[in-house]
């Protein structure tokens, strides 16, 4: 074994063979290049900073510009001239390299790797061998508990030194195996000025990952996702077992779909408070009040039930007026009450448990109150086949929220207010003192959560037809924050991606429709989403005190 190892001498020697030949064809193509692609890069440059140099009045930049425009034709026409022998001579030295470098050089290397991890787990095992064998030796000539103590101590240090040099030796056979595979791709890289096939991209980033892999940090950003695929995976297999019916089929799928999309708009709300190190326990009620609101405008004729002891007989509004109107008002009740949670949590650096907590109980008790906490029934029967039709069977309110995502996508990536919010959910001192407007960031942010609220509340309501009441939507707020965390919106703060929360609410409903379909207990469903936010935020703490 040890045979197959090789030194540093001996493996730069299998290599010369390689860096000479392809070097003596790089030689020929730099030369082809010199008048040609390396003036037409030179030139290009030069343009560039004429256009940008300020101290140049317009004519001698003109006449600069021009005359590198005229020296570039030149080299642009010899770069074309040299065009066919730089291809071919590439491809002679990409042709060697197929041939020759795994065959020649990279797999005695990799075996001189693998020999080399043989020898330092002997080696490491042979320490700790030694180390037993002087900790027993030690111990038995004491008799005093406290030196024994100390013993144990010093044995246990030794032992974790042990390990650390075990640990160095193998990240040097790995280092040294990532740099001979990459060698190939650097003398590729010179001969093609940077420019890579797909495959051989492909294969750099594989080796890439493998060489970066590292699986505790592996485990603790995918580990409750593997868990629910696990679980999910365990649903699928039980269902046909227990209940006779397939879990994976595309009806299924366009109603799990379709499920997600209101909780969509609830989840991508609660997400940027959440990237504040903040939360809202009123959306639930939230969607209680959009649902109610909506239903009372939509409703199928002259309302039964009651507001404050008025009944709203809208019957007379068209019927588009009306969507409208519903909209507009579930979406103003949900900014203002979202709002006064935003004020006090800003402005008077309220917890965010304790101002939405207040919003919750307020919501509640006053709908509750308004509505003596009757069901409104349905809403006029047109009204989903205008707004949310289903075509060929496809739920077009799965559209509603891809817009939703793609939309708040770009607020956070891609707009100021954006940036802020993760620069005040990081944190929100330097944020101040860098010039940011924490109290208006947190304000936007609560009035953009209530915006989404109101429409994902609106579009819960035409999916379900109606049926708004003061106790509708209980417990949603749970499901919403719950995908977030799984999403990987951090509550430490400034942490997470929409394409987090948009998974994360595509698994919960998953989850939820798949234990539904199995018969198994609402409540046990609320154990079940209890444990995930448990798991979910327990491995965030992780992340967090790793990197402290």
């Amino acid at each position: 074994m040890a045979n197959a190892i090789l030194t540093h001498e001996e493996e730069m020697a299998l290599r010369k063979p390689i860096d000479d030949h392809v070097g003596a064809i790089q030689a020929k193509i730099d030369a082809l290049r010199v008048d040609g692609t390396d003036k037409v890069v030179a030139l290009e440059g030069s343009i560039d900073d004429a256009k940008r140099d300020k101290i140049l009045t317009k004519d001698e930049r003109e006449r600069a510009i021009a005359a590198y425009q005229k020296d570039l034709e030149k080299a642009k026409a010899v770069e074309s001239q040299n065009k066919s022998q730089v291809d071919a001579l590439i491809k002679e030295a990409v042709d060697y390299l197929s041939a020759h470098y795994d065959k020649d050089y990279l797999d005695a290397v990799k075996q001189a790797c693998a020999s080399e991890k043989v020898v330092a787990k002997q080696n490491y095992d042979k320490r700790l061998a030694e180390l037993e064998k002087e900790h027993q030796a030690n111990l038995a000539k004491l008799s005093d508990s406290a030196e024994i103590k100390d013993e144990n101590y010093v044995y246990k240090n030794r032992r974790f030194d042990a390990k650390i040099e075990y640990e160095k030796a193998l990240q040097l056979v790995k280092d040294r195996g990532h740099e001979a595979f990459t060698h190939r791709y650097h003398l590729i890289d010179m001969l093609r000025m940077s420019k890579f096939t797909f495959a051989e991209n492909q294969a750099q980033r594989w080796e890439n990952y493998k060489y970066t892999f590292d699986r505790r940090q592996f485990l603790l950003r995918n580990g409750l996702y593997i868990a629910i695929l696990a679980v999910f995976i365990g649903l699928c297999v039980a269902a046909p077992i227990v209940k006779g019916t397939q879990l994976l089929t595309v009806n299924n799928v366009l109603n799990i779909l379709q499920q997600a999309s209101p909780r969509m708009f609830l989840a991508l709300g609660v997400a940027g408070l959440i990237l504040q190190t903040g939360t809202d326990l009123s959306i639930g009620r939230m969607v209680g009040m959009g649902m109610t609101a909506s239903t009372i405008i939509m409703h199928q004729g002259i309302n039964t039930g009651t507001v404050f002891g008025m009944t709203f007989d809208l019957t007379s509004v068209p019927v588009v007026g009306r969507i409208i109107l519903a909209l507009l008002v579930c979406i103003v009740l949900c900014v203002f009450f979202a709002t006064i949670a935003g004020f006090f949590t800003a402005k008077f650096k309220m917890h965010w448990f304790i101002s939405t907590m207040a919003n919750m109980l307020i919501i509640f008790g006053l709908l509750t109150y308004a509505t003596k906490g009757v069901s409104f029934g349905s809403i006029e029967t047109a009204i989903p086949g205008m707004v949310i039709p289903k075509i060929g069977g496809f739920p077009t309110i799965i559209l509603w929220a891809v817009a939703a995502i793609a939309i708040v996508w770009f607020i956070w990536n891609k707009t100021t207010f954006g940036k802020n919010m993760y620069a005040v959910g990081g944190n929100p001192e330097a944020a101040a003192v860098s010039g940011i407007n924490v109290f208006w960031v947190m304000l936007g942010t609560f009035m953009l959560a209530g915006v989404l609220y109101g429409f994902g509340s609106w579009l819960e309501c035409l999916r379900m037809t109606g049926s708004g009441s003061a106790a509708y939507g209980q417990g949603w707020e749970t499901d919403a924050i719950a995908a977030c965390v799984v999403g990987g919106v951090s509550f430490t703060g400034g942490i997470g991606k929409i394409s987090g929360v948009t998974i994360g609410v595509l698994i919960f409903t998953a989850l939820t429709y798949s234990l539904t379909i199995l018969g198994v207990d609402t409540n046990l469903q609320f154990v079940f989403s209890g444990v995930i936010i448990l798991l979910a935020v327990t491995l965030d703490c992780l992340k967090y005190i790793q990197k402290k």
